[in-house]
């Protein structure tokens, strides 16, 4: 029985990795042959790194070194507004823009009824138990503008109302930058629907 070589298995290993094809695994696997063992040596402990460490917080559910997370214990944040996002990475985007000083809480995902990801699978009970503690007065829906994000944000819509919340959706619709003849049809009807006084 044939044992892969050492580069096969690099390359193999690479493939596994999201957006990662073929052709990109194999030029990563001669990238790293020919790089000095010491930057290699360093890759491999900041991986190791990352798994040893980074978990998620026990109470936002985002990726955190420290439980509970900075977000979730920094006085400077509002505890009494929550932004929902789908994914830990989504946290990074929202927080980019500088202007949100709330909370957040992580999905883990969006419902997804073909995929079979369903509330069950999704940190829904824990919002709940975190938006009926009585401290928060508003929930941002930040959920991604797309089927599944749609209908993440109806879902959680319903459980949140009854709690006496807030209930707000991101803005979604034309980008910045971009011209009008290239958005499409649901695009430009949630631009339509998001208008707002000037």
């Amino acid at each position: 029985m044939n044992r892969p070589d050492p580069l096969t298995k690099l390359v193999e290993q690479l493939q596994r990795l999201p957006g990662i094809g073929a052709k990109s695994a194999q030029r990563l696997a001669y990238h790293v042959l020919k790089t000095p063992r010491e930057e290699i040596d360093r890759l491999a402990d900041a991986m190791r790194e990352v798994k040893d460490r980074v978990t998620y917080c026990s109470v936002c559910s985002n990726i955190t070194d420290v439980d509970p997370c900075f977000f979730c214990t920094s006085a400077g944040r509002d505890p009494r507004v929550i932004c929902v996002v789908e994914e830990p990475e989504n946290v990074a985007a929202v927080e980019k823009t500088r202007d949100f000083k709330g909370r957040y809480h992580v999905l883990m995902g969006a419902l997804s009824p073909l995929q079979g990801v369903g509330p069950d699978d999704l940190k829904v009970r824990e919002l709940l138990m975190r938006v009926g503690s009585g401290e928060v007065q508003e929930v941002i829906l930040a959920t991604n503008p797309n089927v599944e994000g749609e209908a993440t944000a109806i879902y959680l819509a319903k459980l949140l109302k009854p709690l006496g919340v807030r209930v707000t959706r991101i803005a979604m619709g034309v980008p910045v930058g971009s011209d009008l003849e290239y958005a499409d049809e649901f695009t430009m009807h949630k631009a339509m629907e998001g208008r707002r006084e000037v």
